[in-house]
């Protein structure tokens, strides 16, 4: 081969790769928005011109993926992903190590990445998904849960389990979930139903697991048996 067709096999092969790696669009593509506030416009206009269309946000199982550069740097992605939208395809826990705060729990739905303090600087490894919006659900399981919910910036957790108790002794034992710093809050069932037992405890040690069935004025005996229960804390 010469070197005309060196070259030519060459700018093909360019054109090639940058036609693939173009945004596709319903219209021609116009850059009127410079200094504005927003990057892209992707609506219709004039609106008698309105195509209907949505906005379709890529796909990925959390349950899998990980950061190719879990460590970024200023020229790239400064806030180290914080923010970063995706649809979850898959329910179920995000893997231990390159996804954040691994083993975090994940339904179906749309889950933004939520890291606003990089520890270490430009790190993925301090940020967690978290569900976009109130249209997702909780759902406590028997692995660690992230809530809904936030207390004074704090992230609220959730767990689900069960403790026996001895009929004769206040005392019950709760596992503590790893990073557990306090309890917001429990409550306690029947074992097997959905009937509320109570919501409190005499006390609960967040160190060592160990509690004291009753209320906060005074601890109460259970009666022999099994208990269900929801933990919500923070860490």
């Amino acid at each position: 081969m010469n070197t005309n067709k060196k070259i030519s096999a060459l700018v093909l092969l360019s054109l090639g790769i940058i036609s693939n790696a173009q945004i596709k669009t319903n219209n021609t593509t116009s850059a009127t928005i410079g200094g504005e506030s927003v990057f892209l416009d992707a609506s219709s206009f004039p609106a008698t011109n309105n195509l209907g269309k949505g906005f379709s946000v890529p796909r990925t199982n959390l349950t899998t993926f990980t950061f190719v550069t879990p460590v970024t740097n200023p020229l790239k992605f400064p806030t180290a992903y914080d923010g970063m939208i995706v649809y979850n395809s898959v329910a179920g826990t995000t893997p231990a190590t390159g996804s954040g705060i691994g083993g975090q729990t994940v339904g179906v739905g749309f889950y933004y990445f939520s890291n606003p303090t990089p520890t270490p600087a430009f790190s993925s490894a301090s940020g967690q998904w978290l569900p976009l919006g109130s249209a997702t659900k909780e759902n406590i399981l028997l692995t660690e849960t992230v809530t809904n919910r936030q207390i004074n910036n704090a992230q609220v957790y959730g767990i689900k389990g069960t403790f026996a108790a001895s009929g004769s002794s206040t005392s019950v034992t709760i596992p503590a979930p790893t990073g557990m710093t306090a309890m917001y809050a429990i409550t306690i069932y029947k074992a097997g139903s959905n009937t509320v037992y109570s919501r409190e405890l005499y006390s609960y040690d967040p160190a060592t697991g160990a509690a004291v069935t009753g209320s906060p004025s005074m601890s109460v005996v259970y009666p022999n048996g099994t208990y269900d229960y929801v933990l919500e804390y923070l860490k």
